[in-house]
């Protein structure tokens, strides 16, 4: 099991609402900026493994659950733990801190399907054995 994925990203002025804190869309844009970090951390970058397999990885849940503000310029590190692999999808858990204090969490469920027929397909071995190796 290994510690949690760690990325550090800051909240910018387009991230904010008219109250001055991080929209809640925005959280998801963060999220999935560690995700992406994450996967490449690993060694399977969505843009390496999505066309030669002929495979994408949409969303089929995400979720966010703000425990306090962030605003515009603040530092967050956002922590990424697999939460779940299973047989075609995978669980990425996520806890966002700011100024040493919980801000945000989340997870998004992402589902690997075939390009060609459009319909779900296993994980390729390597990326669910890698996803695995990281279960929190």
């Amino acid at each position: 099991m290994g510690e949690p994925f760690c990325w550090r990203s800051r909240i910018r002025f387009s991230d904010t609402d008219a109250s001055g804190r991080i929209h809640y869309s925005a959280m998801f844009r963060h999220m999935e900026a560690a995700e992406d970090e994450f996967l490449r951390a690993i060694g399977f970058p969505y843009a390496d493994i999505e066309p030669a397999a002929q495979l994408s990885f949409p969303r089929i849940h995400v979720e966010a659950q703000f425990v306090a503000p962030l605003r515009y310029d603040d530092v967050v590190e956002t922590q990424v733990t697999v939460e779940r692999v299973g047989e075609s999808s995978f669980t990425l858990y996520f806890m966002s801190v700011s100024n040493e204090a919980a801000v945000a969490r989340g997870r998004i469920t992402a589902v690997c399907m075939s390009t060609v027929t459009q319909k779900s397909t296993p994980l390729p071995e390597d990326l669910a054995e890698a996803l695995r190796a990281r279960r929190g």
